[in-house]
């Protein structure tokens, strides 16, 4: 299993309930795109329409840009491939109150790309800081322990 991408804020601006992995539908510049470019997953969501569930946001370039498709869009929406019992748990789940499905990081499984995504709750400005306090507190006492030892 290689990374592709990974989306580190995500850990710092919401409190992950729970990960979920879906396969992602793209096309054939679209994968090569990824495994040697990578993709940005900043500002990137997953929403459910019609019992479906799709990937907004993400940015994609164009494989080689020259050679690029005319109508290629690096952000367009791209449809999650999930088990209809996953889907429907997902739904349940999104209905509540300030419940986003955010992704994770993009990864290669069994040479298929691969996108895992999480049920998030938003963290309030108060929980960020004492988490940045926390890490220097943490970081200070190791300091310390260097200098001592």
């Amino acid at each position: 299993m290689k990374v592709l991408a990974e989306n580190k804020k995500a850990y710092f601006n919401y409190q992950i309930l729970e990960k979920f992995e879906a396969g992602i539908v793209l096309q054939g510049q679209e994968v090569k795109s990824i495994k040697t470019r990578g993709v940005n997953l900043a500002g990137s969501y997953a929403v459910i329409k019609d019992e479906e569930l799709f990937w907004i946001g993400a940015k994609i370039p164009p494989y080689q840009p020259k050679n690029a498709p005319p109508n290629y869009e690096t952000e367009r929406s791209r449809k999650l491939l999930l088990r209809k019992k996953e889907i429907k748990r997902l739904i349940g789940k999104s209905k509540e109150k300030s419940l986003t499905l955010i992704p994770l990081r993009v990864y290669t499984k069994n040479a298929r790309i691969k996108l895992e995504f999480g049920v998030a709750k938003g963290k309030r400005k108060v929980d960020k800081r004492e988490l940045i306090k926390k890490r220097e507190i943490e970081r200070n006492i190791e300091r310390e322990l260097k200098l001592r030892g």
